[in-house]
Order: structure tokens, then sequence, then C-alpha cells
């Protein structure tokens, strides 16, 4: 009998072993997790599970119907990998060897060196980091994020409906820009500032002020301070490969894989947040830290592995989605290879319209803000965008020109914010 083991038991490992029992591998599955707890669903813990409204056991992913006969290693991590014999060295000392391995062992949240050791600052990642950060989210509170990335504006979000006085930090000088592009990074900064979140852009924190362990304030590098009850750092995450040095495996910003997951070791794929696809359309290897992408691509990648040489699909273009507000936002493809974007349908004055990238003639990435039957037909006709030189990206204002025509703020308003991609954001909000 054939042994396949997944080393992270979260939704990546999760939907690998659902795809290897679908794909026919009828052999030995053994589950390795370093939490105790069974998968569990990780995008409510920011939004519904700070709000109450989602308890843990509303957050788990398997189903009645998963019939996967796995044994289950949970509450121990692995520590060393050898590829050459496929043996994983496990946290409490124990080994597991496998015919096929299946590397998910996710990310973890960045922390900011200047917060160590601060009780009210924290990270938001996994079940338990919700737990300990629900309590401090409390009406009347300022909360500071540092970060201005979805995890961070998703909180945020949460916050602002508690009532409590929130500040969001980002040290890129356009909001959301790595995700959005710098001109729709605008329009969602403007989304908050509507709901009375302060945006503070292209600042770092400079130093943290703190009393017995507990942060008052921190003081910005372009010399503002701000008062703080509770601190959130939402500065990414990294992938948990620190395990896997001198295993024998290519890493880089992750496990480098080929674009089917395959590490270059026999019997080795890896999946997930943790996983360095390659992609063929921007000519490097790149890092996917989206829901979709942990629920999607596990098959592609146990394909692989249990299929041998054979020819794949390619994986899809990235997808997520964000509830903010009471909006919902979503976004596929890759902003980066775009040259222009245009709205398609509705306004960026009522925050409510679908924008797409183009490459030439060719859509490559769609913006969709409680659109989600017309985002969803757009999606399908993503194509993969063309090879492009490190460093290209997403132009700021001079898109503005695009987004704004034909749209109510065209007109009289247009060659200000051309000339001024942030007055998009005050002109939304006002």
């Amino acid at each position: 009998m054939q042994m396949l083991a997944v080393i992270g038991a979260s939704l990546a490992g999760l939907s690998a072993a659902r795809a290897a029992r679908a794909q026919g591998f009828d052999g030995r599955l053994v589950m390795i997790g370093d939490e105790p707890e069974r998968p569990y669903d990780r995008p409510p813990l920011s939004k519904g599970f700070l709000l109450g409204h989602h308890l843990a056991q509303d957050l788990l992913l398997e189903n009645a119907d998963d019939n996967l006969e796995a044994e289950w290693l949970l509450g121990v991590g692995a520590r060393a990998l050898d590829a050459a014999s496929r043996t994983i060295t496990l946290d409490d000392g124990g080994t597991v060897t496998a015919d096929h391995l299946v590397i998910a062992t996710g990310a973890t949240a960045r922390s900011c060196p200047e917060f160590a050791g601060i009780g009210n600052a924290f990270t938001l990642r996994t079940l338990d980091d919700a737990r300990n950060l629900a309590p401090h989210l409390a009406p009347g509170k300022r909360l500071v994020v540092i970060g201005a990335g979805f995890i961070g504006s998703e909180v945020a979000s949460a916050a602002t409906t508690l009532g409590m006085q929130v500040t969001v930090v980002s040290s890129d000088p356009v909001p959301f820009s790595r995700q959005l592009g710098s001109t729709l990074g605008w329009v969602v900064a403007g989304l908050h500032e509507r709901h009375g979140v302060e945006l503070v852009s292209g600042t770092r924190v400079k130093e943290v002020h703190s009393s017995a362990g507990w942060a008052t304030g921190v003081t910005l590098d372009n010399g503002r301070y701000l008062a703080a009850d509770v601190v959130l750092l939402g500065v990414g995450a990294q992938p948990n490969t620190g395990w896997l040095a001198g295993s024998g495996l290519a890493l880089g910003d992750g496990v480098l894989c080929d674009e089917a997951g395959r590490t270059g070791s026999p019997g080795i794929v890896a999946v997930g947040d943790c996983a360095a696809w390659f992609d063929p359309a921007a000519g490097r290897h790149r890092r996917l830290e989206h829901w979709t992408g942990a629920l999607e691509r596990p098959a592609l990648a146990v394909a692989a592995l249990l299929g041998g040489g054979a020819a794949m699909p390619a994986a899809k273009p990235p997808y997520f989605w964000s509830d903010q507000y009471g909006t919902t936002i979503q976004f596929a493809g890759n902003a980066e290879s775009s040259d222009r974007v245009e709205v398609e349908a509705g306004d960026l004055l009522s925050l409510t319209f679908l924008a797409v990238y183009y490459r030439g003639e060719d859509p490559v990435a769609v913006l969709g803000l409680n659109q989600p039957r017309l985002f969803t037909k757009w999606r399908r006709t993503l194509t993969r965008p063309l090879t492009l030189p490190l460093g290209s990206s997403v132009a700021g204002a001079s898109l503005v020109g695009s987004l704004v025509a034909g749209s109510p703020i065209a007109g009289a308003h247009s060659a200000a914010l051309v000339e001024d991609a942030p007055a998009l954001s005050s002109y939304l909000v006002s």
C-alpha cells in the first residue's frame, strides 16, 4: 500500500487530501498539522468571528461526506525534511516516511520588532490570534492598524462596526496599490474614509510609546503621534519554510515549484501560502495567499504528483474577495500586467462598479464592488497576460482619465483628477 503524507492541515492541505481521494488514491493518507484544531476557514476570522457572528465550530471545513479515511497527527509541527528519502521529522522527535508528500504548511503573520513584548499589539492569522484579539475590540477604543492589506482592512471594517476609532497606517504612498494598482487603490481608500476610518499613507512607525508593556500610542516617521488602545499588525505574512532548510528543496519566497506545484524533487509537491508556483505569464515564481488558490490549486498539484509526467492544465488566474463596510470587493487576475483600466459598469462615485484592466485589447484583471454577477462573467474572459519585465506596474494618475470617462465624475473634475490621483479619493468621500 502506498502512503501520502500532507504536511499542513488547513484549507490547502485538506483540499489536497480531498483531491487525492477523488483522483483514486486508495492508499494510506496521513495529515500533519501544528495546530490542535481540525481544518478551519480563515477568512471569517477578520470579519464575522471578531463581531461574534461566528463561533469556532462554524468555521470547520470538513464535510460529513469527505470520507478521507485519514490518520490525523495534530498539534505537532514538522521540524525537518529529507527530500531524498521523503522523511519528515516532527517536533516531538517522531518521523514519517511516505511515497508522496504534499507540503502545505502555509504562512505566518509578520511581526514588527518595535512591538516585541507589547501586550495589546496583535497579528491575525490563526484561530488563537482571533480569540486573543476579539476581547480588545470595544466601542470607544482607538485601533491603529499597521499596514493597508486586506486583513487589516477587514479588521478596520469590523472595528468601525463596533464603534471604534480606527486609523490605518500604510508605508505605501497609495493604499492597496499592491493588489489593485494605484488608481483603484485610491478608490478603495475612499470606501474606508467614507466610513470614518483615517488612512495615513507613505509613512512608517518610528517609535512605540508604552507603559508596563502596553502600547499607549505610536509616533510615525512624519512626526505625527497616534494614540492607541489596540494595535493590529497587518504587514503581510512569511511562508512557513524554515523547517525545509537543508532539505534539498529549492527555496525562495516559498517553496519554488513549477506551474503545477512540482518541486523538482520526485514525489513532492507544494501548495497554498507556502508555495511559490512558476507563473509563465510573469516569468517568475509567485506566491499567492488567496483562499481560492488554496481550494483549487491542490487538485492540479495532486494530479501532477500521482499522474507522473502528464500534461497539466494551467492554473486559473488569482482571485480573492473581501467584505468591508457591507461592500463586497472581488478581484481576479494580475493588475501589474495591465496598461490601462476602464470602468465597464456602474460608477466610481457610488462605489458600485466593475473595472477591467487591459493589456492591449486583452482583459487581464477585473475588480468589482457590489457587482457579483457581472464580475463572474468578466472573470471568465481573463486570459494569461504577456510576460512583463520585472518592475512593471499599473500606472497611477495617468489612468484616471479612462476610469472617469463616462462616469458622473467626468467632465470638469477629470483634468484635476488626472493630475492628482489622491484627489479621486477625496472627491469620493466628499
